[in-house]
């Protein structure tokens, strides 16, 4: 049986020796959370299968159950390889939708709380000779108000801007070999001006390090130092110099040796920083135009179907001009960041706060830990160029949000990268950020003028709610939702904002008039357009949910791409 999704999920930290995990497990419901009474995590057969990566409510799951399923068992066996070496063996999860409790040969491998963030446990002295069993139990409860969900529909049916739910295993399952002592991570720090990446490096053992830097295939750099700890500094001197750009991702090639252990990396030369309200690329005012993309796939819900179709999503946007994305309300995978690092793709990296209950500061516990985890493990990519960890904070139920639960997440952040911007919450409400950005679907060219243009209020920057937040004078700003045109192709309702145009000439006239807006304000330094592509019900995208442009691309990128005000 071929493989679903067989290449490797890590390409920024890739050993030769794994084993993917992908394929049929056996499955089962368990709406009773009886499992563990029942003793499944004692490795007992399953009822029924299913297609990992991909969720029971997907399609290409083979399961597609839409339902509220609030407990799942998954199981299957495996055998390591004859030529599996000896050292330690960890077992890896991509992402699994909610709370998971692993199991091998029915002990305890450990626990992990946080449906998008990426976990490994060392399960060596848990294998036996021949067979294996691995167990998972995951807990799911989208509706209680204790976890992120982001998009995922809080109610039965997906309605307004709120789609399928995601429970279970969502991305890779994979065995990876490691030796004794071995490389636990690491941290790039580009430095154009000095040309050199420094590192920073987690280490097992006492070794000596050695990192080979190529270019197309060319030695371009190489370095030496010896742990004397569990952390170690290298500096990297590059001979060649070049430069990560938009459209252009210049990656170089890196290989890691410590000891006898192997990793193949990559990295990407460039620098990002504000010069008053400029954004800029290498020293460079490159202007963001960002579209928003949800990461839902209409077989797969939250896992793309394929590793093409990750690449795929991007090379469309740039066909219409745009030259990044808002990730929005998701926490993406790291196989859609590496292709946004190879294409130069801008990025910002979000995390998936809806259905989080942030009234109280006990939503910490169920948010920073994961939020960090995702920080941490995206650190390198040369793609995302900013964070944002909360989304619309809305007020829940008359309370307000807790305002230091979005500081402190805010400072966090700035300590895990103090090298990229932070927003604090996207649209409202700020409380302690690098950028102000606001949201605004008027449809109304005009109206949207006069509050977002340059000679509208305050030169266009717009704070719609100055009694709940505060824009302080000279601080970046744009505009990081807006449009939303409904445009609707195809049978059923449809949802999306303001009143549909009548006509495609319609439709490009008001577009146009909204992106201008934006690109002739110089006190923007970029815009996001909602969205890519429809979401289910949700059809203001520019390409259908199958990624069929509704307009001609080219008209779109003549709109797009122009010169903006600030780059000028």
């Amino acid at each position: 049986m071929e493989i679903p999704r067989p290449e490797h999920p890590f390409p920024q930290f890739l050993r030769e020796r794994w084993l993917n995990l992908n394929g049929l497990w056996e499955f089962e419901s368990d709406p009773g959370k009886s499992g563990m009474d029942r003793g499944l995590f004692q490795g007992t057969a399953l009822r029924g299968q299913i297609m990992v990566p991909f969720c029971p409510e997907s399609l290409l799951s083979g399961v597609g159950n839409r339902d509220f399923q609030e407990a799942v068992w998954y199981r299957r066996t495996f055998r390591l390889p004859a030529d599996w070496p000896a050292g330690l063996t960890f077992l890896h999860f991509g992402a699994v939708d909610y709370r998971a409790s692993v199991f091998v040969n029915g002990e305890r491998a450990g626990e992990h709380t946080g449906g998008y963030s990426s976990f490994s446990f060392d399960i060596t002295g848990l294998l036996t000779p021949g067979e294996n069993v691995i167990t998972v139990y995951v807990q799911d409860l989208q509706r209680s108000g204790r976890q992120p969900r982001g998009k995922q529909c809080g109610t039965y049916a997906s309605q307004g801007c709120e789609y399928t739910r995601t429970t279970g295993i969502w991305q890779t399952v994979w065995l990876e070999h490691r030796p004794r002592h071995h490389l636990v991570s690491a941290k790039f720090y580009p430095d154009v001006e000095n040309r050199k990446l420094d590192m920073e490096l987690r280490v097992t053992g006492a070794e000596l390090l050695t990192a080979t830097a190529f270019y197309e295939g060319r030695v371009v750099g190489r370095a030496q130092a010896r742990a004397q700890g569990p952390c170690l500094h290298l500096s990297l001197p590059l001979e060649e110099l070049h430069l990560w750009e938009v459209g252009i991702g210049r990656l170089y090639d890196l290989t890691l040796e410590y000891g006898q252990d192997r990793v193949e990396s990559y990295f990407g030369m460039r620098s990002i920083r504000f010069d008053g309200m400029r954004f800029l690329l290498n020293g460079k005012s490159v202007f963001q135009r960002l579209v928003l993309d949800q990461g839902f796939y209409p077989d797969g819900i939250y896992t793309a179907p394929t590793d093409e179709a990750l690449s795929r999503d991007i090379l469309l946007s740039q066909a219409m001009g745009f030259n990044g994305a808002r990730l929005h309300e998701k926490i993406f995978e790291p196989r859609f960041l590496y292709h946004a690092d190879r294409l130069g793709y801008l990025v910002w990296g979000e995390h998936a706060n809806w259905g989080l209950d942030i009234t109280g500061p006990e939503a910490l516990h169920a948010f920073l830990p994961e939020w960090a985890e995702a920080v941490t493990r995206d650190f390198n990519h040369p793609s995302v160029i900013g964070w944002c960890p909360f989304n619309e904070t809305w007020d829940l139920n008359g309370a307000r949000q807790l305002d230091s639960n979005l500081e402190l997440v805010y400072r966090m952040t700035k300590l895990l990268d103090p090298t990229r911007p932070c927003i604090d919450t996207s649209g409202c409400y700020h409380v302690a950020t690098d950028i102000f950005d606001a949201h605004d679907y008027r449809q109304d060219v005009a109206a949207f003028a006069a509050i977002a243009g340059k000679d509208g209020k305050n030169r266009g920057i717009y704070n719609e709610f100055p009694e709940r937040q505060h824009y302080r004078e000279g601080q970046p700003y744009f505009i990081s939702e807006f449009g939303g045109i409904l445009w609707n192709e195809e049978p059923g309702s449809a949802w999306g904002y303001g009143n549909a145009p009548k006509t495609k000439e319609e439709f490009l006239a008001r577009f146009a008039g909204l992106v201008n807006t934006l690109l002739d304000n110089p006190n923007h330094f970029g815009f996001c357009y909602t969205q890519l592509y429809d979401v289910e019900q949700e059809r203001n995208g520019l390409y259908t949910y199958a990624r069929v442009p509704k307009f001609d691309p080219d008209i779109i990128q003549d709109i797009v791409a122009r010169m903006a005000a600030i780059e000028n």
